[in-house]
């Protein structure tokens, strides 16, 4: 066995750290390509044990990582959600890895079959991608998500959490180590780059000298921008959620009012939160200022338009900027819009392909809404916090793609797995 990679500071050389991390990974990669599910399940079931085991260890190195980060007194509460982690949530983290474990093993099926006029016959068959490099902020069961999510699908991952984060996601990786070596897989399947140092950002934005496949980044605007500007391989787009939930004329009130508090409030520091409330014109008069009273009481700030404005005096007017932000805090912006026709055009122009949910009793009116609003999770009568990997049955996400390129929406273990064709012929040879 390799010996295990050290931790470094910055005076260390930094690139031959990453370059030997890359290698280690891409010998990896060849073996998961070829492991039977039931090695990988096998190790999968040793994580969960050994993340409920060591739960006691997380937590303790959580709360450190969350007392540096108040000290620091730059971060938002918002953030300081993200970065919490709990018992509940520890446990959240080994119950997902067992929902992975039980989702069928997409590796090596066959999507499609057909045979040609000449006798051959050829398949499209699924099969890893590589290496992944999942570069994350503040969110510590990341590392839990894609470390597991890469591991089913066959694949080997590079992870780079946020420095917030670093003593949380090393003691969770120890346990996806531990699950490694009970299964006999290569330690190497899961690495978590160690150290703090951000120039390793830019080393897996390099493809650490064509070992890295793919990158998937976890984090903000900014973080997502120098992911797209500087990697030399493909990306996953992560972009900002800036959702939009739309109560159509028709909607039930009771009904709207449980959504747009749930999308809101329920947790307003993931990518799923709300961001902005449309309100159709139409029935505005019935069913506005119940949703403001509602927020605001809620503890939630209000930015609207004029029309909002008018309907409580503790509304503060929303800027132009307003509409294209994401908040991740108890902020929400509110417009009063025409009917489903100025929802979807004001989502088209403001929205970031996220996630956007209509409340709407009116079939007719939902279907345009689902069709025509071009985001990669839309949602008819639901909050959209069921923006989540695990709420759509996939155990975990890696990252709600938003871009066009190979997956959209939560990216799971069938979306980190790419195709290639078997041709099963009987001496053919092409005249």
């Amino acid at each position: 066995m390799a010996a295990p990679l050290k931790a470094v500071d910055g005076n260390a050389d930094l690139q031959a750290l990453m370059t030997d991390l890359g290698t280690r990974a891409r010998a990896a990669a060849r073996v998961l390509a070829l492991a039977p599910p039931e090695q990988k399940n096998r190790a999968l079931e040793a994580m969960a044990r050994a993340i409920r085991n060591n739960a006691a260890a997380i937590l303790a190195a959580n709360a450190e990582d969350v007392t540096e980060a108040r000290a620091s007194g730059n971060a938002t509460s918002s953030f300081i959600d993200r970065l919490t982690l709990t018992p509940a949530r520890v446990e959240g983290m080994a119950e997902g890895i067992g929902i992975v474990r039980g989702i069928a093993d997409p590796v090596g099926i066959v999507t499609e079959s057909w045979q040609r006029p000449n006798g051959m016959t050829i398949e499209r068959v699924r099969v890893p991608l590589g290496v992944v490099g999942v570069i994350f902020e503040s969110r510590p069961n990341v590392a839990a998500d894609a470390g597991v999510l890469c591991l089913k699908s066959g694949n080997a991952v590079i992870l780079r959490g946020g420095s917030d984060s670093f003593r949380s996601c090393r003691a969770i990786h120890d346990c996806l180590v531990q699950g490694l070596r009970e299964a006999g897989l290569p330690e190497a399947a899961i690495t978590l780059v160690p150290t703090r140092d951000r120039a390793a950002v830019g080393q897996m934005l390099s493809g650490l000298d064509g070992a890295v496949d793919v990158i998937v980044p976890r984090g903000g605007k900014s973080l997502v921008a120098r992911v797209e500007q500087e990697a030399r391989v493909p990306v996953f787009a992560h972009l900002e959620g800036v959702n939009h939930v739309y109560i159509d004329g028709s909607a039930d009130l009771a009904m709207a009012k449980s959504i747009v508090l749930n999308a809101k409030m329920r947790r307003t520091g993931v990518c799923g939160a709300a961001e902005t409330l449309l309100v159709d014109r139409a029935a505005a008069g019935k069913n506005l200022k119940p949703l403001i009273e509602m927020l605001i009481e809620a503890g939630c700030e209000v930015r609207g338009d004029d029309a909002v404005q008018k309907t409580d005096p503790r509304v503060k007017p929303a800027s132009a900027d307003d509409w294209d932000t994401e908040y991740l805090d108890a902020i929400i912006a509110a417009k009063v819009v025409d009917g489903v026709d100025g929802a979807i055009a004001h989502i088209q122009n403001h929205g970031s392909h996220h996630t956007d949910a209509i409340v709407s009793a009116d079939e007719t009116v939902a279907k345009r809404f689902l069709s025509e609003v071009d985001s990669a999770i839309v949602l008819h009568n639901a909050s959209t916090q069921f923006a989540d990997g695990g709420e759509f049955g996939f155990g975990a996400e890696i990252g709600i793609a938003t871009g066009r390129f190979h997956a959209r929406g939560p990216v799971g273990a069938e979306q980190l797995t790419s195709f290639k064709y078997r041709v099963h012929g009987t001496g053919q040879t092409r005249p």
